[in-house]
Order: C-alpha cells, then structure tokens, then sequence
C-alpha cells in the first residue's frame, strides 16, 4: 500500500533529479511483490463490445485499441473496467474527433480551465471589461481582453497551456519571454497563431492569466479553444468551448 501511495502522489510530479528517481525506481521494483509480473489482464468493455488486449507492451501490459467512425455507436461512451488483479492499474481514454472549433464544448476534469473574451471600453469612470456577447459590434482597432482561468486540485509538473488566436486580431505583447506573478513564474511565447505558456511547476488552487489583443481586420474568426495539459501525466488534460469573434458585421 505504500508503494501504491508513493506511485499515487508522484504521479503528475517528477523525482528532481536522475539519481533520485533511479532509487526510486530501484525502490518499487525490489521491494515487496513484483508490480511488473504477469498477472491477469482487466477485462474491458465498450459498451456491450469486450476488448481484445492483444499486442501488449512487455512489462506494462500497455496496449491500444482503435474504432472507425463507421464503428461508434451510442452506448459505446459507457466503459467498464474489471480486475481481479491486486495490483495497481493505470489507464485513460481519449476520444478524438473533427469539429469547427467555434462549436467545441467545454472539457471538465480535476484540471480545469475557463476562458472569457471581452471588449476593453473606454469610459470616464475608466477602462471596462465588457463581455462579447454584451458588447457592441468590434470594429478594426478595439481591444479584446482573454481572461483564462486555470484550476488544479494537486501539484503539477510541466504544465503546457496554449491559446488559440483569432485570425483578424494581433497581440499587444509581442516579446516572449519569464514571467512571474502571484506566486506562480511560468515562461510566455508568443506566436503566429496562438500564445504558448509553460509552467515548471503548480500548486494546488486557481490561476488568472490575461493577456491582450487588437482587431485588425472585418471579418468573421474563430478564436479557437484554450487547452492545458500536464506533459508529466498527459491524462490531466482540458480544454475551453470555442469562441467566435464577428467585426464589422
């Protein structure tokens, strides 16, 4: 139990240094039952279809399994998991497909994330963050505002948060380059199509990042999703509904 534990709490955290995780490695291997022995494969099952682990990776037991579009049915989104293996087990499901990104839904996880995009009005009482769906009709020169809002339950290693650019907009700040703020020192590129932000490491709580740009050009755009994932543990992953910003019409 308390290599499961270790595991558990080193999962979406690296080990610091070579020398340390190879003791630890050395650690779980050697000590206590043989946690990469054959044992049993889970039974899994996609809706009412089982899936047949062939081709598994030696050593993990690690192995795919692919449906056509032709394949998919409904009730293919329930899956169940089965083991009558005392071992610890560990696994994800990622569900791809095409959509125009302006109709993308939100993906909620224990990593979480929000965005809002909105107009930045002048007034007298000072500047006003007016969202777009309030807001009156953007013309080339207004500003917009992207507020994404970044929640996480538990320490993260190597985070990877990038945004989507509308094509009739450009960034204000157009220097990549080390940031910090509210505790939190992440470094920022800036780049055609989208801003990038890479996190060393994060603690447990909600995150606020802002970030400008001006509209250049009439049109119709897609502002695309925001997505953040955990490089160390890719199954914490999310990602933002799509936005669509109209200019001129």
């Amino acid at each position: 139990q308390l290599r499961i534990h270790l595991l558990k709490l080193k999962r979406t955290t690296d080990w610091k240094t070579t020398k340390a995780t190879a003791e630890a490695v050395h650690a779980l291997l050697l000590g206590g039952p043989d946690l990469l022995g054959e044992g049993p494969a889970p039974v899994i099952t996609v809706g009412s279809e089982r899936v047949d682990p062939s081709a598994q990776e030696p050593g993990t037991g690690a192995f795919n399994a692919t449906w056509g579009p032709e394949e998919v049915r409904p009730d293919m989104g329930r899956v169940t998991v089965t083991t009558t293996d005392d071992r610890v087990a560990w696994g994800a499901l990622h569900w791809r497909y095409f959509e125009r990104m302006d109709a993308v839904t939100p993906h909620e996880s224990p990593f979480d994330l929000s965005r809002q995009v909105m107009l930045r009005e002048n007034t007298d009482e000072g500047p006003v963050l007016v969202p777009l769906d309030q807001a009156r009709t953007l013309r080339p020169g207004d500003v917009l505002t992207v507020r994404i809002e970044l929640r996480t339950d538990r320490w993260l290693d190597f985070v990877h948060l990038k945004d989507l650019r509308a094509a009739g907009t450009e960034p204000l700040e157009r220097l990549s380059g080390y940031r910090y703020q509210d505790g939190l020192g992440h470094y920022q590129s800036v780049r055609d199509a989208a801003l990038h932000i890479f996190i060393d490491r994060m603690a447990p709580g909600t995150y606020v990042f802002e970030h400008e740009l001006r509209v250049t050009h009439d049109g119709d755009f897609s502002q695309g999703i925001t997505s953040a994932q955990c490089l160390y543990a890719p199954e914490f992953n999310s990602h933002s509904e799509g936005v669509r910003v109209v200019v001129g019409y």
